[in-house]
């Protein structure tokens, strides 16, 4: 299996090379932080999404991680987990197997 940054610089070469990529500036995902898009918080998964929004490549980034099968990670704007679009990252840990008490009594 590929490197998680390897994918993505592979990604950023075949965008750049598309219309509507003028150059590495203009792609949101062209940051200094890559790992970013592969985060656990889900908070940060939230900002790398958002951060997609205004993205000219996203239906082609999204379309090219659904055929790839990315593994995960954020692509197009939507959040990729064992190859499948989910709606939100879960944080780390098992969940609650009783809801708790203050959620409980609202």
């Amino acid at each position: 299996m590929t490197d998680e940054n390897d994918c993505h610089e592979a990604l950023l070469t075949q965008q750049t090379s598309l219309p509507g990529a003028d150059s590495h500036g203009a792609l949101p995902c062209w940051t200094p932080d890559p790992e970013l898009w592969f985060a656990e918080s889900p908070a940060s998964v939230e900002d790398a999404k958002a951060l997609c929004l205004p993205c000219p490549l996203r239906a082609q980034c999204l379309a090219g991680a659904l055929e790839r099968r990315e593994p995960w990670g954020v692509w197009g704007g939507q959040l990729l987990v064992s190859g499948a679009v989910v709606a939100y990252k879960r944080p780390r840990g098992r969940p609650r197997k009783n809801p708790l008490a203050s959620s409980a009594a609202a």
